[in-house]
């Protein structure tokens, strides 16, 4: 969900976590893509990591997609 980032910043990514362990939570955004398995993203779930603790990229949200998680992020944060 992060921005770009500059030469004097911490190279950080900030994540929605995502589970297959579905609640019928509001804060569960369901999405299906090809490389991940059935569930959703949490809104309630967010964290910062350094980039270098990341493996690899699993692919990019379609924008609709990416737009309903961010929205439900923000809510959650009281945006």
């Amino acid at each position: 969900m992060s921005i770009p980032f500059g030469e004097d910043d911490r190279v950080l990514a900030t994540i929605v976590m995502h589970t297959t362990s579905l609640r019928g939570s509001a804060w569960e955004i369901a999405v299906q893509v090809p490389w991940l398995k059935p569930g959703a993203f949490l809104a309630q779930s967010i964290a910062t990591y350094p980039i270098v603790r990341s493996l690899r990229r699993l692919g990019i949200l379609p924008q609709v997609q990416f737009a309903a998680v961010e929205s439900a992020v923000f809510r959650w944060l009281g945006r």
